[in-house]
């Protein structure tokens, strides 16, 4: 790996990043592009990757999976329900795990987390079940960790992810209503204990009123950096 280099963040939108590691390996979290109307036109299609995250199963969160993993060739890491599910539509490399697990994709790491939301799909106009919803602690080769919380209300046993993984960047949902607001969102830093928060899920449609500038003002006591993006905007 090359000395000095760092996380690379590009958000193509609501809760889609682009990282490429420290070590130059480039993941995919929750890829939703063609439907997504924050991401820009010129990133809706993604042809490199090496490894793709999917929280749970909700299309604003798994709806490009499949077309990116046909893409890429990229190994798909989600649920266990959830990554059968992507299998039986045709993704070669889905490897499902459950929460509590941890995994290598080569050199980077990934723990499964709780998260407080819902999963599943609808299809010929029935809800299909695809498994619980989660997060990633997700360790870089250089030991940096990050937390991506996927959906999910704040809960205290994030201070327990403190405890045992103390990821140092965090990425979370601020939206409310079908997620954590910014206030919430405050809280969940104070307990992670991180030096800086990626808000994501917010400003995507009209019910997603949650801002920065909100999270902003929150976390500012805590000393807690707020990494605001705009979609297809890249930052270290």
């Amino acid at each position: 790996m090359a000395a000095g280099k760092r996380l690379s963040i590009t958000w193509l939108g609501h809760s889609t990043f682009i990282l490429i590691s420290p070590g130059g390996k480039r993941i995919v979290t929750d890829p939703w592009l063609e439907g997504n109307p924050a991401c820009p036109e010129s990133m809706k299609k993604i042809d490199k990757a090496d490894l793709i995250l999917v929280s749970h199963g909700h299309f604003d969160h798994a709806g490009d999976a499949v077309s990116v993993a046909r893409a890429t060739g990229a190994p798909v890491v989600g649920i266990f329900e959830l990554c059968a599910w992507l299998e039986g539509k045709g993704v070669k490399k889905a490897s499902g795990m459950n929460i509590g697990g941890t995994q290598k994709i080569g050199e980077i790491a990934v723990t499964m987390t709780m998260a407080l939301h819902s999963s599943g799909v609808v299809e010929d106009g029935r809800p299909i079940y695809l498994g619980e919803p989660a997060g990633f602690v997700i360790t870089f080769e250089d030991g940096l960790r990050a937390y991506f919380a996927g959906d999910t209300a704040v809960f205290g046993d994030m201070r327990l992810i403190k405890e045992f993984y103390a990821p140092e960047i965090a990425f979370l949902p601020i939206g409310d209503h079908f997620t954590m607001g910014p206030e919430a969102a405050a809280k969940a830093c104070e307990m992670l204990g991180v030096k800086q928060v990626v808000p994501m899920h917010w400003g995507t449609f009209p019910l997603l009123t949650g801002t920065p500038a909100r999270l902003r003002e929150l976390v500012k006591p805590l000393g807690v950096q707020v990494l605001e993006l705009k979609p297809g905007q890249t930052a270290e």
